[in-house]
């Protein structure tokens, strides 16, 4: 059996830490890992707490601005709490039981019902009586949960693609590929001419996620990928081992060392050159500035079972949620129908325009290139999902999905044993 990489807590493993959490562990039980939140916000009307995932220093800056320019609207002080993006996600469960802030920072979809069906969030019914008309409706269904009811205000959103830069493809005569095989011969042509294939990186754990997505709806479609981020689909499968034997097949034209590397790092291999392309959310645009900003395409996965083509995106929706018990309820509720605006929206994309607002409403004529591609994609996808780690149960994404892919991009030979512990993981947490 493979043994899966070391638990983020010196004294408990990873699995047996989020069991306790989620089972209903206080803080206390959980000795050295501390909430992530600030003392609960303060109790003065005049001030609310905005809980931040936002480590980056592009979207921290931007996020900085938006909160300033709702100050400057509102009178009201908004005290931000800023935490490691994935030190935020890993210690979610224990923030929301501790003294989470008013406001905070989380995606739609699966882990945003997890969360709001276990009370752990606040419901947010009122604020959307407010502002439904600046959404579309599949923006609503993303931020409700199985109670009816609105936990989410989405922010931004953005689509994972394959990322290169125009010149030096121009350059070098490459064309984008329509067929998996077409991908195969494109990476074996970079690969002759002294590049890195395919940029990568997963020392934060999450970004190989976003390639086993990419695989996994291209060749088994999405009500498959669907079933089998909720637990419903065998992880042992014919069908998903399809999806790690096509994985094995391009491994050799990654960039190496993977598990070493950071997305930022990877991303300044394509930026320099080094790299031909980069399969990632339209976020990798953060580490282009000017004319090499403009010099960035994309293009959506390509084709591999022609009965699902290129028929599904995964295009995260970015957003924020209020704590089930916010010490400036009304004011929680003031800052979350102000991050619903075009204008908060646009001000956030100002500073990082790598996505694209969520607002139906948002002014879209000052947007770029990229953002006008971010968008028609999108719109002509016929299905859309989130990301595996916000699509499935929070504890299968951090425990058995991020080890198991991790063991397996370390050792593609040792498959039958990472997908027997995929799956004996997947059988426990799904069946409670």
């Amino acid at each position: 059996m493979t043994r899966f990489s070391a638990s983020p807590h010196p004294v408990l493993g990873r699995r047996a830490l989020l069991k306790a959490i989620v089972a209903g562990a206080g803080v206390a039980a959980v000795p050295g890992l501390a909430a992530c939140g600030s003392d609960g916000g303060a109790a003065a009307t005049d001030a609310v707490s905005f809980g931040n995932n936002q480590s980056d220093q592009v979207p921290k800056d931007a996020i900085t601005a938006v909160l300033k320019a709702f100050e400057g609207e509102s009178g009201l002080k908004v005290a931000i709490n800023t935490k490691q993006h994935e030190q935020y996600q890993e210690q979610i469960n224990n923030y929301l039981q501790g003294k989470p802030d008013d406001v905070l920072s989380w995606f739609a979809g699966y882990r945003m019902r997890f969360f709001a069906e276990k009370g752990l969030t606040g419901d947010l019914s009122e604020v959307w009586s407010k502002v439904s008309g600046g959404y579309e409706p599949a923006l609503k269904e993303a931020s409700t949960a199985s109670d009816g009811k609105q936990y989410l205000i989405p922010f931004v959103q953005y689509p994972w693609g394959v990322f290169y830069r125009k010149s030096v493809w121009q350059q070098r005569g490459y064309e984008q590929p329509k067929t998996l095989d077409e991908l195969v011969a494109l990476s074996t042509k970079m690969q002759a001419d002294g590049l890195v294939p395919i940029a990568f990186a997963q020392k934060q754990g999450w970004p190989g996620m976003g390639t086993f997505d990419q695989l996994n709806f291209r060749i088994n479609g999405y009500q498959f990928h669907v079933d089998l981020m909720a637990g419903k689909e065998d992880w042992q499968g014919p069908k998903v081992r399809e999806v790690f034997d096509t994985w094995k097949r391009l491994l050799p034209f990654h960039q190496e060392n993977a598990l070493g590397r950071e997305w930022q790092e990877a991303a300044q291999a394509l930026q320099q050159g080094k790299a031909g392309m980069y399969l990632l959310g339209s976020f990798v645009a953060q580490q282009f500035k000017g004319p090499d900003l403009d010099d960035l395409d994309f293009f959506p996965y390509p084709e591999i079972n022609p009965e699902h083509g290129q028929d599904t995106v995964e295009a995260p929706i970015d957003g924020f949620m209020m704590s089930r018990k916010p010490a400036n309820p009304e004011g929680a509720r003031k800052l979350l129908e102000y991050l619903s605006t075009p204008a908060a929206q646009l001000a956030y994309l100002k500073a990082d325009p790598s996505q694209i607002p969520t607002s139906s409403k948002a002014d879209t004529s000052g947007y770029t290139a990229l953002q006008k591609k971010s968008a028609q994609v999108i719109k002509d996808a016929a299905h859309i999902t989130q990301f595996l780690d916000r699509d499935t149960d929070p504890r299968f994404a951090s425990d058995a999905a991020t080890n198991g892919l991790n063991a397996f991009i370390q050792n593609p030979d040792d498959l039958d044993s990472i997908l027997k512990g995929m799956a004996d993981q997947a059988k426990t947490i799904f069946s409670e």
